[in-house]
C-alpha cells in the first residue's frame, strides 16, 4: 500500500482498502477546522502502518486547504506527538 491507494470523499473522510479490508478515518469540517472523528482499521490490518498513513493523509490534505486540525480521535492526538512537523496544523496549538 502506499499514499496514493488512499481515497477521499471530500467533507467525509479517507480510506484505503487492503486485502479486502476498509481502513478509514472520518472527520467534519467546521468553520476552516477539518475535526478528526474517527481512525478504524481492522484488527487483521494492524500494526502495518495504515492508519498513520491514513491521518498523515489527513493533514497533508488540511495543510494543503489551508485548514487547522482538531485530532478528537485518540489515534490522530498521539500520532501528531510523534510527528511534530505537523503540529502547526493543530487548532489553537
Amino acid at each position: 500500500m502506499n499514499a496514493e491507494t488512499i481515497e477521499h470523499a471530500p467533507g467525509q473522510g479517507f480510506h484505503v482498502d487492503v486485502d479486502g479490508h476498509r481502513s478509514v478515518l472520518e472527520y467534519t469540517l467546521s468553520d476552516g477546522r477539518m475535526v478528526i472523528t474517527h481512525t478504524g482499521v481492522p484488527a487483521a490490518l494492524r500494526g502495518r502502518g495504515i492508519a498513520g498513513q491514513l491521518v498523515r493523509a489527513a493533514f497533508e490534505h488540511a495543510r494543503a486547504e489551508g485548514l487547522s486540525v482538531e485530532p478528537r480521535c485518540s489515534y490522530a492526538a498521539e500520532w501528531i506527538e510523534r510527528h511534530p512537523e505537523y503540529a502547526d496544523l493543530v487548532a489553537g496549538g
